[in-house]
């Protein structure tokens, strides 16, 4: 249950944002992740949004950096004066006591039909045309409960060696989740990863794109949500769809059609992928480790 001063602050909230004194506000309890407690506020006359809260200080700047990369990808510049793929509007953020919060829009659930597969895959392709100068962002922000470094550097391969892979190798050395022949996996496929990914502009990443990340809206249109944003090589996000299922091929298809794969797609995306396994390592413990050691062994 939610304290008095919580709800007060948040009724507040919601009243300068409407410009409109508010009725008792109602809220209910839902899923909201791994880490978060969140909730559906109603403010009457059909006013719904979208609460997360987390600790202050476990994970400290958590939703500022997530609302900091939605309004990112929300940007109109990023395409012509357009935004190219929706995503909740930030109603505010901020922190009461020993507590963070996050409040968005609240976006019904419609059905995911072939048009919003082809439309979601079309959309993501341009989203990664969105290119900057440098691998990074400006940045750090989080990749489910761990920080994510973003130091800015020209060079994908470096980028994904020193930002990526080796942060989160390091840390399962610590807890012992990686042995010694694993560490020499690793330095084995840092040296074979210029021949692996092609050159190409940096894109611009949800960054943490599987099917809990994703919702179809009420108008059957793709929405992004809960990102880990930073310009990046394109197989990340595409590899990690593929990583726990959930996307249709029609979306693959649109997406190919629009920006197509290049000749190797399949293994960046595999590689890619090491990524976020080592974060579930870390995170959940050695049930990841054998798909690691899958990807590793093939470049033994």
């Amino acid at each position: 249950m939610l304290s008095n001063e919580i709800q007060t602050s948040l009724k507040k909230l919601l009243s300068d944002h409407l410009k409109i004194p508010l009725p008792p506000i109602r809220f209910e309890g839902i899923s909201g992740g791994s880490i978060n407690q969140a909730f559906r506020m109603i403010a009457g006359q059909g006013r719904q949004y979208f609460l997360k809260l987390n600790s202050a200080t476990d994970y400290p700047g958590l939703f500022v950096k997530e609302k900091n990369g939605l309004e990112f990808l929300d940007k109109p510049e990023a395409s012509q004066g357009r935004t190219i793929i929706r995503v909740p509007a930030v109603i505010g953020c901020g922190v009461i006591n020993t507590y963070q919060f996050l409040v968005l829009e609240w976006i019904e659930r419609g059905t995911k039909t072939r048009k919003f597969w082809n439309e979601f895959g079309e959309q993501l392709a341009v989203l990664h045309k969105v290119s900057h100068h440098s691998f990074g962002f400006h940045e750090d922000n989080y990749m489910g409960a761990l920080t994510q470094r973003n130091d800015l550097n020209p060079e994908w391969i470096s980028f994904f060696i020193q930002n990526r892979l080796q942060p989160q190798v390091e840390l399962a050395n610590l807890k012992n989740r990686l042995e010694a022949k694993h560490i020499t996996g690793f330095e084995t496929i840092y040296a074979r990863l210029p021949e692996i990914f092609n050159k190409e502009p940096s894109s611009l990443l949800h960054g943490d794109l599987w099917s809990g990340n994703f919702m179809c809206d009420e108008s059957n249109r793709p929405v992004l949500i809960d990102p880990a944003v930073y310009f990046g090589h394109r197989s990340v996000d595409l590899g990690m769809s593929t990583l726990f299922g959930g996307f249709d091929n029609e979306f693959y298809e649109a997406y190919n059609y629009n920006y197509p794969f290049p000749t190797n797609y399949k293994e960046q995306w595999e590689v890619a992928n090491l990524y976020p396994l080592l974060i579930h390592l870390n995170l959940f413990g050695k049930t990841y480790l054998p798909q690691i050691e899958s990807i590793i062994k093939k470049y033994q």
